[in-house]
């Protein structure tokens, strides 16, 4: 096996329930610790992207958070877990694999998840990606309103189900001269067809509640800090990410021209070049 490749995905009892995690690399490596974004499973963190972070000395960690592909699933809109309990998650993964500290990436809604690793576990913590996330304050723009969707439709219509997924994933990406339709369908195929269920898929996410981190906020993240930001995003548009890079002592800022709410293929080199830079470090 190449040092790129991927180890095989594998089921971890942790905190109570089930989840599926996918490592790449060599585990002597530093490790990064990929969060996907609300409604994400792995398979949105490409295999390609994490093969590409392998061959570059990382030892890459992906897996589906509680509600998404092979992890555990509560009903639809009854999660039963907070976002600290999907903070937790992070911690026992690393515990699993026998990682005392990752570098950790943080999509979107799970910008909350590296906050609280940052704030409340900085041991645990080698490093903080902040990827098209935000800081939440009030007197940031709002979303784009072409953002708007039709409700969801049944998920035994498997068909509608991709196709209103793929139509969410081109929203999210702003116009984005990147958007591959063709990748994100078989991204999408795959993600339905693999999901314990998608309906909980669906909603779960924006059900839970965030809790914040019990120490502080981001001024007291002590951890290195970089934060990746697509100028096209339509849901949280470039001003998030500068408050972010602002908020967090020391931070720096990576923008995208041309990327939306995403990290699409033709930005990659880029991004795995900036993100070696950002963990260099043996592991602990």
């Amino acid at each position: 096996m190449t040092s790129n490749q991927s180890h095989g995905e594998r089921l971890f009892g942790i905190n109570g329930v089930e989840l599926c995690v996918e490592t790449f690399g060599d585990p002597a490596d530093p490790a990064i610790t990929l969060v996907a974004g609300a409604a994400a499973s792995m398979l949105w963190w490409d295999a390609d992207l994490c093969g590409q972070l392998a061959a570059r000395g990382r030892f890459v960690v992906r897996y589906d958070q509680r509600d998404t592909g092979r992890s555990t699933c509560c009903p639809p809109g009854q999660p039963d877990y907070s976002s600290t309990d999907l903070s937790l998650d992070v911690l026992g993964i690393q515990d699993a694999l026998g990682i005392e500290r990752a570098h950790a990436v943080c999509q979107s809604m799970s910008g909350g998840i590296g906050l609280a690793l940052g704030v409340d576990h900085p041991d645990r913590v080698a490093s903080l990606t902040f990827v098209s996330t935000s800081t939440g304050a009030d007197d940031l723009p709002p979303p784009s309103s072409d953002l708007a969707m039709a409700a969801a439709p049944d998920v035994s219509d498997v068909a509608a189900l991709v196709e209103y997924v793929v139509d969410g994933a081109r929203a999210y990406a702003g116009g984005s001269p990147y958007f591959d339709e063709a990748a994100i369908r078989a991204l999408v195929e795959r993600d339905v067809a693999r999901a314990r269920n998608y309906a909980s898929t669906l909603v779960n996410h924006f059900a839970i509640r965030f809790d914040g981190p019990a120490r502080g906020g981001f001024g007291d993240i002590v951890a290195p800090t970089l934060v990746v930001h697509g100028d096209r995003d339509p849901l949280l548009p470039l001003p998030h990410g500068e408050a972010l890079r602002d908020a967090v002592p020391g931070a720096e800022l990576l923008v995208f021209g041309g990327a939306g709410h995403d990290l699409p293929r033709p930005v990659w080199d880029d991004f795995v070049s900036a993100l070696v830079r950002h963990t260099e470090g043996g592991r602990s």
